[in-house]
């Protein structure tokens, strides 16, 4: 007895020593840790393809969190549905010296829908455990692995997901069996796969990491995808939800997302058919009967998410959107389709990776998970124009900046084929300003201001329809107007081939300029002041990136008090740089007017890492011209 007793103590020990001697946060080398707020200590990820049906994630993951900011590395997030399966997970949690002091399991995560009540149907759930620690640092030690019933969308890794995470060690395995070949592709990654056979048969491609130091954060930075390490996969051959396929490239999988997943989605009612043809005989051009379609069916219809199934790849036939007037992005853009197929126009379904940051799909490495959004395309000849399905309010033949210039997969008939969304340039996307003002004596401001957005500042403004109340309210917190007061708003959007929304406003605002000393004094620049600089990075390790450029022009009229005259001098500044322009000056005229006028122009691009000190100072110069203030006293 005295003997198991000794045994047990000294294997408890050693377990001790053990978890110490991997967690202790002493023993994480002192390199890894400048911009650090947590470090992986290790993650070994394998995803085993046993057949087209059975797919295998394995996931055991440590991290050590330093500080409060970290606390989202420790955070775990396990999706599933029908089709993938969580068969079992487990952790640890370890305090600074590595010793365990709590341990969890599956009845300590919460279960949650990933639909959100109003605008998603889903049958997409997820399990979520946050560790209840407030003692830094700590480390999270889990486990836990998933089963998948398809073989298409094989997890990517991604050993340093973020910024201000630094890396120990991490690894990515890949089994699958000699008939099914697979290609990857490498991204930021030293090396390359190491592949070997075991005497099963089976094939075994391999990839590992060790100290990664933490990436910053750093403003302006371009697509992580720049600087990051990843792999990611895609079969050769696989199955999807009972669909079978193949694809190499971007054509193959284009053509399989065309002949699997659109053919026979876009038949209609006869009557559905003969109401369409009946809105269009009476216009000749195929562009303004596809303008009278598009708008139709933004009238009809409504968004809404829907992520079940096959439905997560596959689109509801158009059939069903017409008869309950809605659907998602894919069942949209099919709907769409079917409506300009009955007045014989064609159009292309379009897979897109959108969001605010521009994306493109890869053109040397085709995978079906680079795309999360369906836009549609009409090919007319010599204008290629563009439509976004899922909006009651966008224009015809107008993206906006969550689809534009990126590339995207069209699929068509002869497979698919990448094609560019159009791009808006800085001169494109302009918001130009005029306001005709009157200053009085004891500091209130009245007069109209007209406002036009176009290109990606189109959406700058919403137009809410008979909600006059509410649009007024948007109005006064998007302009940061002392005391501001809208006593009559008009939103006109333009909706033609090139879009323009305009805004005008009458308003008054009370004290906008202070009184002192007999002075007068008010901000020049009255609603377009650039608040903000971003912050200096020493040593940058990133290219500057601008995603998006615009142009803004401002002039701005104060009629201003009888009697009175400037007693600064007039402001006049100018800046040139190869990211931007920006020119500001305000004068006195003869008719006693103090004149504003004011160009920002910024232009997208990438820039090499050491311009970002010259980003820096161009803001902070744009934004103390913004500032200036205007100081008026009586002459004698």
């Amino acid at each position: 007895m005295k003997r198991l007793k000794l045994t047990l103590v000294l294997g408890i020990i050693a377990c001790q020593s053990y978890a110490q001697a991997r967690y202790e946060v002493a023993a994480i080398a002192k390199d890894l840790l400048p911009y650090a707020s947590a470090v992986v200590r290790n993650m070994d990820v394998i995803t085993e393809v046993k057949d087209l049906t059975n797919t295998t994630y394995h996931y055991k993951t440590a991290v050590t969190v330093l500080n409060k900011n970290g606390d989202s590395d420790a955070s775990i997030r396990i999706w599933y549905d029908k089709s993938r399966r969580i068969k079992y997970l487990k952790g640890t949690v370890y305090n600074e010296l590595g010793m365990p002091v709590n341990k969890f399991s599956d009845k300590n995560f919460t279960d949650q829908s990933a639909a959100d009540g109003f605008s998603m149907f889903t049958d997409t759930r997820y399990k979520y455990y946050q560790p209840a620690v407030t003692d830094y640092p700590y480390t999270v030690e889990y486990e836990y692995e998933v089963n998948a019933k398809q073989s298409l969308n094989l997890s990517e890794w991604q050993p340093n997901a973020g910024t201000g995470t630094a890396v120990e060690h991490s690894s990515f395995q890949l089994v699958c069996k000699a008939d099914f070949p697979i290609r990857y592709k490498e991204i930021n990654y030293q090396g390359t796969a190491k592949t070997a056979t075991n005497a099963a048969g089976l094939n075994t491609y391999s990839w590992e990491v060790s100290n990664l130091k933490a990436l910053r954060n750093e403003p302006y930075s371009p697509d992580p995808e720049r600087y990051q390490t990843m792999v990611k996969i895609a079969p050769d051959h696989f199955t999807y939800e009972g669909f079978e396929g193949s694809f190499s490239d971007w054509k193959g999988l284009g053509g399989w997302v065309y002949s699997k997943l659109l053919v026979g989605r876009t038949v209609l009612q006869p009557a559905t058919v003969a109401f369409i043809r009946g809105l269009t005989d009476t216009i000749t051009s195929q562009k303004l009967k596809a303008k009278a379609i598009y708008e139709y069916m933004q009238r009809k219809s409504r968004y809404v998410s829907i992520q079940v199934g096959i439905g997560g790849l596959r689109p509801f036939t158009a059939s069903e959107v017409d008869q309950l007037s809605y659907g998602d992005c894919k069942g949209l853009v099919n709907y769409t389709q079917a409506l300009l197929k009955a007045v014989n126009i064609d159009s292309y379904y379009c897979i897109v990776q959108a969001g605010s940051m521009k994306k493109s799909l890869m053109p040397d490495f085709a995978s079906i998970e680079q795309g999360n959004h369906i836009i549609l395309c009409l090919p007319f000849k010599n204008d290629t124009t563009w439509l976004e399905c899922t909006s009651k309010h966008m224009p015809f033949g107008f993206l906006g900046d969550f689809t534009d210039d990126r590339w995207v997969l069209a699929c068509t008939p002869d497979g698919g084929k990448l094609m560019h969304t159009p791009v808006y340039t800085s001169a494109d996307s302009r918001q130009s300003r005029k306001a005709m003002l009157t200053l009085k004596e004891d500091g209130e401001l009245a007069g109209n201001m007209v406002t036009t957005f176009e290109g990606t500042q189109y959406d700058n403004i919403t137009l809410t329809p008979g909600e006059t109340s509410d649009e007024i309210k948007d109005a006064v917190k998007r302009y940061s107007i002392e005391n501001l007061e809208i006593e009559d708003l008009k939103l006109s959007p333009l909706k033609t081939l090139h879009p323009v929304n305009n805004e005008e406003m009458k308003f008054k605002a009370r004290d906008y300029a202070s009184v002192s000393g007999g002075k007068l004094f008010f901000m020049a620049n009255l609603a377009n002041r650039r608040t903000s600089v971003p912050r200096e990075v020493r040593n940058r390790t990133t290219e500057v990136y601008i995603n998006r450029g615009y142009t803004d022009v401002d002039e701005i009229t104060y009629q201003i008090p009888a009697g009175y005259k400037l007693d600064n001098n007039p402001l006049l500044v100018t800046i040139n740089k190869p990211f931007g322009r920006y020119t500001a000056s305000a004068f006195l005229n003869k008719d006693n007017q103090v004149v504003y006028k004011r160009t920002l122009e910024i232009i997208d691009g990438t820039y090499p890492k050491d311009k970002y000190e010259e980003l820096v100072d161009f803001y902070q110069h744009v934004a103390d011209a913004d500032n200036h203030k205007i100081a008026l006293v009586k002459a004698n």
